[in-house]
Order: structure tokens, then C-alpha cells, then sequence
């Protein structure tokens, strides 16, 4: 009798569109088909939503996968090999509460808005709940699993992953796939390749909306002969090394700004339909300019005010709709998120249709399947298979949050950062990386390790003058009788009596 598959709980798994995809991935793995899948939420609509997904997928696909649904967090731990978290504690209303209340007292944006701190979702100072739930989880598995991996994916990757590090004995990585960000500069590169061999200038409508030409200008770049690497923190990582043909590649993406990057923005701003289009955005460029390196995926939404003062001046640095963290596109991630259950739960319910009709069982690009499968069946890798445009696949690196033990020098051994990894039965290992540049080191990385520390210790010991002193430095800061109210005003929210006398 072979291995059995792995347990694998999914808490917080009402997150039905994001589950549904790892779900799909798991059952394409042929190594993790039979895993046994326990689905946990608390929410029962949304856990009835993918509790049918999963039931049906596995039924049309004729897989052995067994599917468990329950509302009881610490059975669905128990003895599990693989934990997964998508939880946000109090759910997205409670957050754009906190948000609106923020902006009463004059903090554009939210009290979590300060420096490489700008994604909308990434609760930080006010995240109290998040972090305590997510503690209750590692405690549990520590005591019902204590050989499972912890895979958190709720933000802030970055606090969630060193508190659980910190003060947990819990095996545990932060996933993201904001790395895969990477292929901005992988399609500067291809860009400016159709332009030295066939004579083209590539536009974002060719580039990004037509398949067939996205797979045309790829096909240009030999794979084999690139180099790269990032570095950072989780949201804060940036190319510190992009070199093709043994030569420095940073040299096409200074061509493509000086020859071809007005006329793409300006293509882009006319056609670009979506507010997370910012990889290539001015603000991706000016931050190259000022830092050094080219930032990377959610990298691009953070930086300094220079970027986000009001509406007007993220719309000339990210585009129409002043990219996802505007009061334009933070409406369009709740109404995604909002239109995204309905629709799911149109496609479970509706049986007159297959499941996997409506939903296609295709590979999502998102890195937990593999790396899972790396652990579980001891199968040694530092790179998968991620889809792209037109068809084809490229291979991608595995990068992870763990805690940094050295590998990135001048930071805390026990600061979780964003590095390159090799997955095998004995668990992840990091990859040796370069030296991190100096001004990134400085300017960014530092500024975005004090905010992590702040909002750890604040949660950690309580106290109103952890919140007092985070909001004294904010540059939208006028006098203390603001910082007062807001705070007052947070505290006495209906459903924040336990973080007031935490923070009394």
C-alpha cells in the first residue's frame, strides 16, 4: 500500500475563490490527489460555498481527494500535515470601518498608511485581532500538530510570520505571490529584445492584453540564460540582481525608460482596466530611479507620501484610478471581493452545469501545491511551473517568508523576510542571496522593520502609548488632540471592546 496523502486544513477557507484555486492546484498534483482536505470557516454561508466546490471537483474529477467541512478549527488541525490561513479576522467591513473612522480625524487612507505600509489590506497597528487569531491557530497546531507547516497568507505576511516565529515553536512560512512580480522585468526585457531583433515597439495592449503576441516577444528570451534575485521584506522586495547573457540586464530597463516608457504609459493609461495593472506604473520607475533596484509586485504600492498624498497624485503615479490602495481602487477590491462570493456561489449551486465546466481544472501559477509537494513526497526543488499569457509556462523560483537567520545581513535573525528557497522532505531552506544594496538596506527596509516591530510590541505588551507614539511621527499628524480622538474613536467602534482594554 503506497503513502497516503497528506492532511491539508484550509482555516479561514470560506475565502472561496482563493481556496477553490490552491484546491485545483492540490488535485493536478498527482502526488497530493488523495489528500485528505478539511475545509474551516466560521462564517456557514461561505464555508457552505466551497464545502460544494470542493465536493463536486473532486466527484466530476473522479479523484480519491476526501473533503471535510467543519466549523471546529481545532478538529480541523488536528494531526494535519499542512495548515493554510486566509483568515481575516472581523472580515473586510470591520476593516473599511476602521478606515472611514481614520479618515474622520484627518489620516488619509487609514492609521496603517505610513511608510512601504500603503496595500490597502495590510493591517498593521490596528491588526489586533489578526494577530491574536492567528497565535490561537499556531497554538493549536503546536498542541494538535506539531509536525505540520504553518502557511500563513492572511496579511501582513510580515508581522504574522514573525509573531508566529517568535513566539511559537510552529514550523512556519508566509506565502505570497507578489514575487511573481518579477515578470515586469522579464517583459521590459522581451520588449526590448522585439525591438533589437524584429524592429517593434511592443505596447501594453499587444504586451499584456494579446496572448499570442505576449507569447511571441517571451519566446525571445532564452530562460536559461537569465539571472535574477529579490530580496526584502514581504510587500517591500525589490531585483537586486537581473543580469542576461552573463551581461547586466538593468541596462534594458534604463533603455526602455529613456527610448519607449511615455509612450507605453501613455497607451496604459488609456486602456488599462484594472487598478493592480502597476508593475511598470511611474511610481515602479521612480522608485527604480531613487532606490536602485526595481521594485517588486505590492513593492510598487508602498514607498514614501511622494506617491499618495491624495487622489490626484496616485492617479499621475499608478494610472486612472490611482491604483488599488485609492478611494477608486480600494472600491473596486470590496466590490471584487463581494462580486467574487456571488458568483461563486452561483457556480456551486447551479448543478444543471459541471463544475469543472464552469471552472477549468487549470494550474493557478500560486506556489503552495508545489511546495507542498516538495515537503510531503520529499521531492527536492527551487522553482515550479507558473502560467503565463498565451499558453506557455515559465519557470519560476520559489520565494517564501521565514524568519531571516542571517542570510540577510544587518537585520534581525528573527524578522521574517522574503528570500529564495529550496523545498525537501526536511522542510524549506534558504538560499544564499547578495548583499542588500545600501540605499534599499537604509531608506526602505529599515523604515518598514520598525513599523513590523512597533505593531508587534503594541500587540504583544498593550498599552494606549504604543498607538499614541505610532501616530506622533505621522507626517498627517497636526496636534495631539487628533491623535487623541482617532484613537478614541477607533477604540470605542462597536466590536473593539476587547482590543480598548487591551490598549487601555
Amino acid at each position: 500500500m503506497g503513502k497516503k496523502g497528506p492532511k491539508i486544513a484550509f482555516i479561514g477557507a470560506g475565502s472561496a475563490r482563493w481556496t477553490s484555486r490552491i484546491l485545483i492546484d492540490i488535485w493536478l498534483t498527482p502526488d497530493l490527489r488523495d489528500a485528505e482536505i478539511w475545509l474551516m470557516d466560521i462564517n456557514d454561508y461561505r464555508l457552505e460555498i466551497i464545502g460544494r466546490f470542493a465536493k463536486r471537483y473532486v466527484e466530476e474529477m473522479k479523484i480519491p481527494s476526501r473533503v471535510y467541512v467543519t466549523k471546529d478549527r481545532r478538529e480541523a488541525i488536528k494531526d494535519a500535515d499542512f495548515v493554510i490561513s486566509t483568515v481575516l479576522a472581523k472580515g473586510y467591513t470591520y476593516y473599511e470601518t476602521m478606515r472611514a473612522i481614520s479618515e474622520e480625524y484627518g489620516y488619509k487612507y487609514g492609521i496603517n498608511a505610513v511608510e512601504w505600509n500603503y496595500v490597502g489590506d495590510y493591517h498593521t497597528i490596528w491588526g489586533y485581532h489578526q494577530f491574536k487569531v492567528h497565535l490561537e491557530i499556531a497554538r493549536d497546531i503546536e498542541e494538535l500538530a506539531p509536525n505540520a507547516w504553518f502557511f500563513i497568507v492572511s496579511n501582513p505576511v510580515l508581522e504574522l510570520t514573525t509573531l508566529v516565529g517568535r513566539e511559537t515553536k510552529v514550523k512556519v512560512a508566509g506565502i505570497c505571490h507578489g514575487f511573481l512580480g518579477f515578470r515586469a522585468a522579464l517583459e521590459i526585457l522581451a520588449m526590448r529584445l522585439a525591438k533589437e531583433r524584429l524592429g517593434k515597439n511592443i505596447t501594453p495592449l499587444c504586451a499584456m492584453h494579446d496572448p499570442e503576441c505576449y507569447k511571441t516577444i517571451m519566446n525571445l528570451i532564452d530562460l536559461n540564460d537569465l539571472e535574477f534575485e529579490m530580496q526584502g521584506f514581504n510587500h517591500v522586495i525589490w531585483l537586486t540582481k537581473f543580469r542576461y547573457r552573463g551581461e547586466n540586464a538593468y541596462r534594458y530597463i534604463d533603455e526602455w525608460i529613456k527610448e519607449d516608457a511615455e509612450d507605453y504609459w501613455a497607451v496604459w493609461r488609456e486602456h488599462t482596466s484594472n487598478p493592480w495593472d502597476v508593475d511598470l506604473a511611474p511610481a515602479a520607475i521612480d522608485m527604480y530611479k531613487t532606490y536602485g533596484c526595481l521594485p517588486i509586485g505590492d513593492s510598487v504600492r508602498g514607498g514614501t507620501w511622494k506617491y499618495h498624498w491624495d487622489l490626484k497624485t496616485k492617479q499621475y503615479w499608478y494610472g486612472p484610478y490611482g491604483g488599488p490602495d485609492s478611494e477608486i481602487g480600494n472600491a473596486f477590491r470590496v466590490l471584487f471581493v463581494r462580486r467574487a462570493i456571488q458568483e461563486m456561489a452561483h457556480i456551486v449551486f447551479d448543478e444543471s452545469t459541471p463544475i469543472t465546466q464552469r471552472i477549468p481544472p487549470r494550474p493557478s501559477g500560486e506556489l503552495l501545491a508545489p511546495l507542498m509537494d516538495a515537503i510531503y513526497n520529499d521531492k527536492p526543488t527551487d522553482s515550479y511551473q507558473v502560467p503565463v499569457p498565451g499558453g506557455k509556462t515559465i519557470k519560476a523560483p520559489m520565494y517564501v517568508n521565514i524568519l531571516n537567520n542571517g542570510v540577510l545581513g544587518g537585520l534581525p535573525n528573527d524578522i521574517a523576510v522574503e528570500i529564495p528557497i529550496y523545498a525537501d522532505g526536511k522542510g524549506i531552506h534558504p538560499k544564499p542571496v547578495g548583499p542588500t544594496p545600501p540605499k534599499i538596506y537604509r531608506y526602505a527596509l529599515l523604515h518598514r522593520l520598525m513599523r513590523a516591530e512597533w505593531a508587534l510590541q503594541a500587540f504583544l505588551e498593550g498599552g494606549r502609548d504604543a498607538l499614541v507614539q505610532w501616530l506622533v511621527i505621522d507626517v498627517r499628524t497636526k496636534n495631539m488632540q487628533q491623535v487623541n480622538n482617532v484613537i478614541d474613536a477607533l477604540l470605542k467602534m462597536p466590536g473593539n471592546e476587547e482590543m480598548a482594554k487591551h490598549f487601555s
